[in-house]
């Protein structure tokens, strides 16, 4: 049979009868718990070794990573009642509990020095296995079994000591060149009792094994706006950053996923250089082409989440020509294998029959046994430890790393990695330095020249008035939307990061904003150098310097602001819809279009929250004290004689400018902490 050929059964009847499969795997101590494995008479006995004799990678075990009876289930909450009355009732009434079993009993093994690629159509269950052999399934879904290395029960800080996780979207800061980049990953990765030359040694020997130097100086690029490395380059950079730790065991989703034929080539050859070299490297693939195929040492072919066939490519030929259904000569086995197990729409009950077929005559065949024998050592291994019979084999590692810091740098190594990757980020952003200070400049000539040359009289009390609230509009404006895009735009970057252990929470916020505060700290000054004296303000060099360090202040506060935004904002496009209508509130409360004291009493709590307020009268008191007569040029008109009135009109004070100084100083320190609460809170619950 063919994969094409549908009016045919679905498969021949195998020749293998029910049997009893019986495993030797007793354990030498004598003792045997109640749940051991089973022991009878059969016609299949298979010999399992209980100890193998493993190598080693840089000190580090090779690992065979084995796993048994996985089951993974995807629950769905639903209400039985859509009435808005029904919320006070129970939970339990309201809610049940919808299951849909995505892996069926899936055994396995993965060995050191060999490649094995976890195949199957759309939906087979291959991403689903990949996780929950990783310990990552997300939100919604239950999976249960034993994993197991070298055959002792994993955990999963077990595993993260011991694997890297290649994920199938690349993530980078795309303005640091390939170098940059390891460099960054080598000293938050490694431990921290490497010295800082081996470490650079060690990134310079996977530049070179992973055919990254002529591309090490080049930037990594942002799609749309900076061009960078090809796409092969990209990946094989993610395995470099991986491979920084050399860990014996490797997993790789999607490898190939977007890439040529030749770059997909380039791609597995790496994998399949890495497991020459000793490792454990297992990928799932969706369709690869013949000569992918052929270099893989491994296949797992998954149907239904449930196992197919797990063998060589060799052994996969003769077991589906066993059953009837042989590849044809000069056809892809891959297609062949993944077509014939692939659901077809309106032949279900057909394609059900076909995959419950091949997967028992599979779980029946000797190939099948042996792994199934491998996988039954790891649940006799599990049943001992929790019968009391044996101590856990990563217990004491997984103690003694709840006493230690789960990163495996220490604070100030992550501190200066963090801060001198988000410092390149800043200077190496082409839209960041230029255009911001471009802006800067052209606006601040052209407010220069609309209130060019302002003369103390009644005209000029108001637009100087408005000139320095329009310093205020535009230092607000410019910096929070410069800065609304920061952490919500790395934030899949920075969760990926922070889930691996490279770098704390409070790390990354913190140089972010240590990053960025020199040109906060630039910005306002340029602006008020240009137009201060334009506009014919207090020409006091004092009131000059003191104008510049409120602008600096304000700015300060309102990018806290945007910082909170961002962090809050699960999109770019959500912070820049959401920010406009949260700050305008606090313009109107800024004393320039509403007076001071004729704020509502149930709203004057947006005041005390406006920098705006604070900013604007700090400005002004520093604009008019001390100014003793204003050019009274029209009699017909109300002419404030003297900066004092000036301010009282306003409903300001003199003695209120210390506290608009800390009050802008509490609200630049409160909105930053809260931006610190929200990225923690996503982070978790990215978690």
């Amino acid at each position: 049979m063919t994969a094409g050929n549908e009016e045919q059964e679905p498969l021949i009847s195998t020749s293998v009868d029910n049997q009893r499969v019986t495993y030797n795997n007793s354990p030498q101590d004598g003792q045997t718990p109640n749940d051991s494995p089973r022991s009878s008479v059969g016609e299949v006995t298979v010999a399992i070794p209980q100890n193998r004799n493993y190598g080693a990678i840089g000190g580090i075990e090779k690992v065979t990573y084995t796993w048994a009876d996985v089951n993974a289930f995807a629950t769905e909450s639903r209400s039985r009642g859509r009435r808005f009355w029904s919320f006070w009732k129970n939970s339990s009434d309201r809610m049940f509990q919808q299951r849909k079993q995505l892996l069926r009993n899936v055994n396995g093994a993965a060995y050191p020095g060999e490649l094995l690629a976890i195949m199957g159509s759309s939906g087979a269950g291959k991403t689903t296995l990949l996780n929950t052999l990783t310990f990552r399934t997300p939100g919604g879904v239950v999976a249960t079994g034993t994993r197991a290395l070298n055959g002792q029960p994993a955990t999963p800080d077990a595993l993260t000591a011991l694997s890297a996780y290649v994920q199938q979207q690349d993530l980078f800061i795309g303005t640091l060149t390939v170098r940059e980049h390891l460099v960054f990953q080598a000293m938050v990765r490694m431990d921290r009792h490497i010295p800082y030359a081996q470490r650079m040694k060690r990134v310079q020997e996977v530049i070179q094994e992973l055919a990254l130097s002529k591309c090490q100086n080049t930037v990594i690029g942002i799609p749309g706006r900076l061009k960078g490395i090809s796409g092969g380059e990209m990946k094989r950079l993610s395995f470099a950053s991986e491979v920084l730790t050399d860990p014996p065991l490797m997993f790789c989703d999607e490898p190939t996923s977007g890439l040529d034929s030749f770059m997909a080539q380039n791609v597995i050859q790496v994998l399949k250089g890495l497991a020459q070299k000793g490792k454990t490297v297992v990928c799932t693939i969706h369709q690869p082409s013949s000569e992918l195929y052929a270099m893989f040492d491994k296949l797992l072919i998954m149907a239904d989440g449930r196992v197919a066939f797990l063998g060589s490519s060799d052994e996969a030929f003769q077991f589906f020509k066993e059953l009837g259904a042989a590849c044809p000569a000069n056809y892809n086995p891959a297609d062949h294998f993944i077509q014939l197990l692939a659901g077809v729409p309106g032949r279900e009950e057909v394609t059900r029959h076909t995959i419950d077929t091949v997967c028992t005559a599979f779980a029946k065949s000797e190939i099948g046994c042996r792994i199934a024998a491998e996988a039954e050592n790891a649940l006799y291994n599990e049943r001992k430890i929790q019968a009391g019979l044996a101590d856990a084999p990563w217990a004491m590692s997984s103690t003694t790393r709840a006493r230690r810091s789960p990163y495996k740098a220490s604070w100030c190594t992550q501190f200066r990695a963090v801060l001198w990757r988000s410092w390149l980020s800043v200077t190496k952003e082409p839209m960041l330095i230029k255009v911001r200070f471009l802006q800067t400049i052209m606006v601040s000539i052209l407010i220069g020249v609309i209130y060019f040359g302002q003369n103390l009289d009644q005209d000029g009390v108001m637009n100087i008035n408005g000139a320095i609230f329009m310093f205020l509009t535009n230092m607000t404006f410019q910096n929070i939307f410069a800065v609304i895009n920061v952490f919500c735009s790395e934030l899949p970057i920075f969760i990926r990061e922070h889930h691996s252990g490279m770098y704390r929470a409070d790390v990354y916020f913190l140089s972010k904003t240590l990053a960025e505060a020199p040109v906060f700290a630039t910005i306002p000054l340029v602006f008020t150098t240009i137009a201060y004296y334009m506009i014919g303000l207090n020409p006091d060099p004092k009131r000059f310097f003191i104008a510049s360090g409120l602008a600096a202040l304000v700015t300060n506060v309102a990018t806290s602001f945007g910082y909170l935004i961002s962090c809050a904002s699960s999109s770019v496009s959500m912070a820049a819809s959401v920010g406009p209508p949260i700050i305008i509130p606090f313009m109107l409360f800024g004393g320039f279009f509403l007076n001071s004291g004729s704020v509502p009493p149930y709203l004057s709590w947006i005041s005390y929250l406006s920098w705006f307020h604070y900013g604007n009268e700090a400005l002004l008191i520093n604009q008019w004290a001390g100014v003793e007569t204003i050019a009274c040029t029209r009699e017909n008109f109300t002419c404030p004689a003297s900066g004092q009135v000036v301010l009282e009109t306003l409903s300001f004070s003199q003695d209120d400018f210390a506290m608009d100084v800390v009050n802008m100083i509490l609200l630049f320190v409160g909105f930053r902490f809260l931006a610190y609460l929200a990225l923690l809170w996503r982070t978790r619950r990215a978690k």
